[in-house]
């Protein structure tokens, strides 16, 4: 006997369930950078009126950051003098904050501006600059079509207040335009462990990108 053809629309499955046949979402290509991640932090940069370096894009604590920094060139002098450069070694540089020890310390020799989050999407950004944000200033960067959304209105924007952070969009062509500034007003934390070693990684970056500085012999 022929088998009789299912219905395409709506057939019956075990139990007595009815499947109902689904349609394909609509699916949206997916929102790139207009520019490399280094060019976006370097005209957001800008744009906040950062004044200093802007290094290239590394990653910190488990995120993508860049770094806007000076060098404290009274402090590196002094740093050559000891032969002490930068220090990589979290656990060493944890006891820099003890009580006994920070007397004896190597002074921090850079000056952090702030930190830059370059993202698609501004989840991604948060992540990255919310931890930064706790001891100075940060900002997210994303591509103008991700700020065009309600998810954005409603649920970035109060968090990035909270937090005190700058949202910069950048449209297709690249030009930075600020869409939320930071404030000063909130609490900061002391330098702490984290931050020491945040310097630390920055004057690294610092003597890298300044090949004219002069490196402590020990800092190889």
């Amino acid at each position: 006997m022929a088998a009789t053809p299912q219905n395409t629309e709506r057939s019956t499955v075990a139990g007595g369930a009815k499947r109902s046949r689904t349609t394909a979402s609509r699916v949206l290509p997916p929102i790139e950078l207009p520019a490399s991640v280094d060019e976006l932090a370097r005209k957001a940069a800008a744009l906040l009126g950062w004044n200093g370096v802007v290094l290239p894009a590394t990653t910190l604590l488990g995120r993508k950051v860049s770094i806007v920094a000076k060098l404290k060139t009274d402090v590196h002098a002094e740093r050559i003098a000891m032969g002490v450069g930068p220090v990589a070694d979290r656990a060493l540089v944890d006891t820099w904050t003890w009580p006994e020890l920070a007397a004896t310390a190597p002074a921090p020799a850079a000056e952090i501006i702030g930190v830059l989050a370059v993202a698609r999407h501004w989840r991604t950004a948060m992540a990255s600059a919310v931890p930064f944000s706790r001891y100075g200033e940060a900002a997210m960067v994303l591509p103008s079509p991700a700020v065009l959304t309600d998810d954005y209105v409603t649920n970035c924007l109060p968090r990035a207040r909270a937090y005190g952070l700058a949202v910069v969009t950048a449209d297709p062509y690249a030009t930075a335009d600020l869409d939320l500034d930071t404030h000063h007003d909130r609490v900061l934390l002391q330098e702490d462990p984290v931050s020491r070693w945040v310097n630390e990684m920055a004057y690294d970056l610092l003597l890298r990108e300044d090949s004219d500085a002069p490196v402590p012999a020990e800092a190889d």
